[in-house]
């Protein structure tokens, strides 16, 4: 049996890198214009930057994350398969079978959460009748997402991190809801990662941090991303500034077809454009996995999705919020959507480091200060156009900013430059050739994501 190299993920950025330099150097004069582009952040001011990205280890967040169980996401994950099928058309008044059940199950779970916190979870069902447009007969359906709100201090800032509870044999029959589907990879360990991770913030962090979390447990993914585009509309019609948006979508086969193994990595996928906010999120996942739990290797993919494939994160990136989600390294089509996706090929051990790295991300954002909404930047008349002025209004609880540069090629921040607490910098590096970012940095150091600069636009004359 074939065993993937145990490699870190700083592995994966070094291998981004070396890869980018390669192609340079074997083309007609290649290693000199691999000399200049490096000189464009090189020579630069501040200081380099390594695969952590200028995050530092919090300790009570730390903490927190060795309260996932593996134990503890096997029993809900065994719970959701034990009712038979989830479909999102399926039985909604038996108390042991259909997605009636286990939605009031998932409810009682995080129920039973809020009042161990004394009432710091908000739970409740947040239900939709909605179209199914994939059907021939188009009928309507109650699509009832399960959702637990942590409060932060500023209730107006919000981070989802969702999974779906609703499974399907579609590969069988896409309408088919009586059948068994035990969905226990698909979308049973995403389902129970964030139910786990509504457990430990709510024990961790009872009064909540900066901003509000959302623990979203989705119904209606497989028909269309019916929830979650339900979710979706309904926080940004209620003005809510959503910070980020995440699905653990089939995160627990370590196994592919072929036998070869890989319990050390997961894809994160982050849309276009590169200078986009759904990519910068997905630059924060990933230096929050170095910082947090280096051993476990975020491979980033930058694309929407796999190909020909959805999630939940979609809706909301398709409303200008940044949205990533998480997948197996390993997928096995073979299981998904049919009654083999069972309990056996799902690796709890794994599951849980999925949680701990989507915890470290969340427990990052929602401590440090909003990301700054104004930056702007602007060629330097007096320096002939080399320089450039950035400019941003003040953050409301930073205590301080830093500018970040990197190459346009550059998959990762490589440089970062503190400038305190002055809400301008005029920055050395041609801004023709590279990318500048600005963040907040907390009074406890915890950073926002950045403002990407120049924006992914252009005049043309």
């Amino acid at each position: 049996m074939h065993v993937l190299n145990r490699r870190p993920a700083r592995a994966f950025r070094q291998a981004f890198l070396v890869l980018l330099g390669a192609m340079s150097a074997c083309m007609p004069g290649g290693a000199r214009r691999a000399e200049a582009t490096a000189h464009v952040v090189a020579a630069g001011e501040g200081v380099v930057l390594d695969a952590r990205g200028g995050l530092t280890v919090d300790p009570a967040l730390a903490a927190a994350l060795t309260d996932i169980s593996p134990a503890r996401l096997r029993v809900t994950d065994s719970t959701l398969v034990a009712f038979g099928t989830r479909h999102t058309m399926s039985d909604t008044v038996s108390a042991t079978r259909g997605i009636g059940a286990a939605r009031r199950w998932i409810f009682g779970e995080l129920s039973r959460y809020a009042a161990e916190c004394g009432g710091c979870l908000r739970v409740e069902l947040d239900p939709a009748m909605l179209t199914i447009a994939r059907h021939p007969d188009k009928p309507s359906v109650n699509v009832v997402n399960v959702l637990a709100w942590l409060p932060g201090r500023d209730t107006s800032r919000v981070i989802v991190i969702g999974g779906h509870y609703d499974s399907c044999v579609c590969n069988k029959d896409r309408f088919d809801a009586t059948s068994n589907a035990p969905g226990a990879d698909d979308d049973g360990s995403g389902s129970a990662a964030v139910i786990e991770l509504a457990r430990v913030f709510s024990r961790h962090f009872p009064h909540g941090l900066n901003a509000t979390i959302v623990f979203a447990v989705y119904s209606g993914e497989e028909l269309g991303l019916l929830g979650s585009t339900h979710l979706a509309e309904r926080l940004h019609a209620q003005g809510y500034r959503i910070l980020a948006a995440m699905t653990d979508d089939i995160v627990g086969n370590v196994v592919a077809d072929d036998g070869t193994r890989d319990s050390t990595s997961i894809r994160v996928f982050g849309a276009d454009p590169d200078a986009g906010v759904s990519r910068e999120l997905l630059r924060y996942v990933w230096s929050a996995g170095e910082t947090y739990q280096p051993s476990f290797a975020v491979l980033p993919v930058f694309r929407l999705d796999r190909i020909n494939r959805g999630g939940d994160h979609i809706p909301f990136h398709n409303k200008g919020d940044p949205a990533v989600r998480f997948t197996e390294r390993l997928e096995n089509y073979k299981r998904q959507h049919l009654p083999t996706d069972t309990l056996a090929d799902v690796d709890f051990g794994y599951v849980s480091r999925v949680a701990r790295l989507n915890g470290a991300t969340i427990g990052a954002l929602a401590a440090a200060p909003p990301m700054p909404d104004s930056a702007v930047v602007r060629r330097d008349a007096a320096s002939g156009g080399q320089k450039w002025r950035l400019t941003w209004r003040r953050v409301p609880g930073a205590a301080s900013y830093e500018v970040l540069v990197r190459r346009t090629t550059a998959p990762q921040w490589e440089r970062v430059v503190a400038v305190g607490a002055d809400t301008t910098y005029l920055l050395s590096v041609q801004l023709d050739d590279a990318y500048a970012g600005v963040r907040a940095v907390g009074p406890s150091g915890f950073r926002s994501l950045a403002a990407v600069v120049p924006a992914a636009a252009f005049v043309t004359r």
